[in-house]
């Protein structure tokens, strides 16, 4: 490819939405045939070599992954976005009380936050930090939650022993009295769990 080519290849790797010949040609200082020309050279070399394509759609070129590669790049994109995964407060809470009461049921996650939290453990088990543990023996049989792999994974830890302990929290967050008490407020309203 010569740099007319290259320079278009890169245009299209880095623009949002597809390109047309016009356009190209315009910023690049050529004729539109000769762009379009370029183009379809670009083309033709990544069917041929690479593991991207251009398509041609809404009146320009946009730069794709080959077809015959959608469902491993489809996997691949999945796995990319749950390891990026982003927490609100609720959701980290929420982890928090699991984390350090587990196994613990959804209603015994609900006391000690004093808000719902269905739609946030239900976004944890979608990531993966938490998993269904058994049943309680009790009254209606709750569902247990505890923490998977993942959570260790994405937090660091070798084993979940090895999340801080109280007293380590308290060195840490210093003269913050309230945090402190609202951490160990949830420690103690916990019952001892009956079965995983």
């Amino acid at each position: 490819m010569g740099l007319l080519e290259k320079q278009i290849e890169a245009m299209l790797f880095v623009s949002p939405q597809p390109v047309s010949a016009k356009e190209i040609a315009g910023y690049l200082g050529v004729s539109e045939e000769r762009a379009e020309r370029a183009v379809k050279t670009v083309k033709a070399v990544l069917e041929r070599d690479h593991g991207l394509t251009l398509i041609y759609e809404s009146d320009g070129w946009r730069m794709a992954t080959a077809k015959e590669l959608r469902d491993i790049i489809e996997e691949f994109a999945n796995a990319v976005s749950l390891q990026r995964v982003r927490l609100s407060r609720a959701s980290l809470e929420t982890l928090s009380v699991i984390a350090y009461n587990q196994p613990v049921t959804r209603s015994e996650i609900e006391a000690i936050r004093s808000v719902r939290c269905d739609r946030v453990v239900d976004t944890l088990l979608k990531h993966g930090l938490v998993r269904v543990a058994g049943r309680k023996k009790s009254i209606g049989s709750p569902l247990l939650f505890r923490t998977t792999d993942r959570f260790l994974e994405i937090f660091g830890l070798a084993d979940i022993h090895s999340l801080p302990s109280l007293e380590e929290l308290r060195n840490s967050l210093g003269d913050d009295e309230e945090a402190f008490a609202e951490m160990t407020a949830s420690q103690e309203r916990l019952p001892e769990e009956t079965e995983e």
